[in-house]
């Protein structure tokens, strides 16, 4: 249905108007050689860390070898790590690595709490496996209400589907605070200029080695993992994006929150005061 090349119509705008995002128009095969084994292995990885987010290289290689009940080195590990893009060198996996040549902005959240919202905005990458495959979810969520504003999937790790996922988020609102860690697609040239384009925008980055700066996203990877990944052997892109938009919608509108005294995040996030705390 795309016809490229197209002499007036780019490619952006035929997908918007198919309602396809370009991600999945472009979506090919992992250039990886990776084995059914390395898959297991990976999958194993992803579930272990989203239990234990503060276990290193070490203790996930002792813990794996363990539950499976045979040796996996650190060796392994590391290589696997690098396939996904995740490092041991943080108080856990992270999906995005540093650039060198990359401006990077203090951490602006030592004792500030979000107070209203759009008041401090969060943004990770996670990895969503699929079947004999793998793709990264991107998401920005207002802390104060959890609201998850826009999320996005690709199936590498350049900055293209996090700029993407940045213009949606700013077509609902603008930030006070827009924190991130210092992940080369999150201190992309290109990124970076669409914050400061904004003067009312501050920028927060997580320090090196503070896994949990970002802790109100990481939890959110939790919930998403628990509550629908791990639930479903994906095996398309369009599934995946197909299933995390239902999960995403009942996250938002349907699925109360404790923090939120029982309400949802959608209720927060357009005004609702949080209610009391009900007698159960």
């Amino acid at each position: 249905m795309i016809d490229h090349p197209h002499p007036i119509i780019s490619i952006r705008r035929q997908c918007e108007l198919l309602q396809l995002n370009r991600s999945v128009y472009y979506y090919h095969p992992h250039p990886y050689e990776v084995s059914e084994e390395d898959l297991f292995l990976m999958n194993e990885i992803d579930q272990l860390y989203t239990k234990f987010p503060y276990y290193g290289t070490r203790k996930l290689a002792a813990h794996l070898s363990r539950s499976l009940n045979r040796r996996v080195t650190r060796k392994v590990m590391r290589r696997l790590m690098g396939v996904l893009g995740l490092q041991a060198i943080y108080a856990g996996p992270n999906t995005s690595k540093p650039h060198p040549e990359h401006k990077i902005y203090p951490y602006r959240l030592r004792g500030v709490t979000a107070r209203y919202p759009n008041h401090i905005w969060g943004t990770d990458i996670t990895y969503i496996r699929l079947k004999g495959s793998w793709m990264y979810l991107v998401a920005i969520m207002d802390w104060y209400s959890r609201y998850v504003i826009s999320w996005e999937l690709s199936d590498s790790l350049e900055a293209e589907f996090c700029i993407s996922n940045l213009h949606e988020a700013l077509e609902i609102a603008i930030p006070r605070i827009h924190n991130s860690d210092q992940g080369s697609q999150f201190t992309s040239n290109d990124y970076i200029d669409i914050l400061e384009s904004y003067p009312e925008i501050i920028l927060s980055m997580d320090g090196r080695g503070r896994a949990f700066d970002n802790i109100f996203t990481e939890r959110l990877w939790r919930n998403v993992k628990q509550e629908e990944v791990y639930l479903h052997d994906y095996h398309s892109p369009a599934e995946v994006r197909e299933s995390l938009a239902r999960y995403f919608y009942l996250y938002n509108h349907e699925r109360v929150h404790e923090a939120l005294n029982y309400a949802t995040p959608a209720e927060i996030y357009n005004g609702r005061p949080i209610p009391p705390m009900p007698k159960i």
